[in-house]
């Protein structure tokens, strides 16, 4: 199945940590965030992306064109300096760059590349600034037995407030936390028949005009996951982030097609 990331965004609200590399480029460890989120697909079986880029496009191109599979793997280096990879053999992927723009919404960079998966029989799309544990086979498996045209993952809210709920005289109910509240949001994974497409116009954001025809016409699922889920928005959950790599407590990881975690491996362009 075809993966459609978004990675042209300005990272407005990450700017703090550097202005010189693309939001998906932040790196947590030694891979950038949005590696981290081809790898979960591919855990799944997932090998053929679609990368809209937009805001410092060179950066995300000259990754995957310059990459080498030392980069990524464990590794021998002798005299000459021949490599010698240890482990399973790396996996190629199939990488499509497609410069969508600099100032274009998710909607327009997914209308972009319609091309690309339109005839498909399902794609699926993402953010590429988040991570999570859900379980990508149950996700498809339910979407395709649905019917729908459009699936998104459904998460809580990461708040670290409490919440009222507050009666019209002010008077106060109950305070509860987020996971115990009926409030969900849009994770930023999705899945979409190529049906999306009739449901769309240029110039649209994809989760406002489009996904308010597909609810009309009951054409819209959610998924909603209780277990990890995580935005790269700020410095702040960058900072999260990197503290659970640098544990080796990488939830994301531990849910591939057969059960067993798998490594990073290098991507290879077509």
């Amino acid at each position: 199945m075809k993966v459609v990331l978004f990675c042209g965004g300005l990272g407005t609200r990450i700017r703090e940590y550097s202005e010189s590399i693309p939001k998906p480029m932040i790196p947590l460890g030694s891979q950038p965030i949005m590696r981290h989120v081809m790898q979960y697909y591919s855990d799944y079986g997932h090998d053929e992306f679609i990368l809209c880029l937009g805001y410092k496009a060179n950066i995300i191109k000259d990754f995957f064109l310059n990459a080498k599979p030392q980069a990524f793997s464990d590794c021998v280096v002798s005299g000459g300096g021949h490599v010698e990879l240890l482990g399973e053999a790396q996996k190629d992927w199939r990488v499509t760059l497609i410069d969508t723009g600099i100032w274009r919404n998710i909607g327009e960079r997914l209308w972009a590349v319609r091309d690309h998966v339109k005839n498909e029989r399902m794609f699926i799309a993402n953010y590429s600034d988040g991570l999570t544990d859900v379980n990508l086979d149950d996700m498809i498996e339910k979407f395709e037995a649905s019917g729908k045209i459009a699936c998104f993952l459904a998460v809580r809210p990461p708040l670290t407030y409490h919440l009222a709920d507050i009666d019209d005289d002010g008077r106060v109910k109950e305070f509860r936390s987020s996971n115990r509240s009926d409030i969900w949001i849009n994770g930023g994974y999705f899945l979409m028949r190529g049906e999306i497409f009739d449901y769309m116009r240029e110039r649209e954001e994809l989760v406002l005009e489009p996904f308010e025809r597909l609810i009309k016409d009951d054409m819209l699922m959610a998924y909603k996951h209780e277990g990890f889920w995580r935005s790269m928005d700020t410095l702040r959950d960058w900072q999260s982030l990197e503290e659970m790599v640098e544990r080796g407590d990488m939830p994301w990881t531990h849910h591939s097609a057969n059960g067993q975690p798998q490594g990073l491996r290098m991507a290879k362009l077509p």
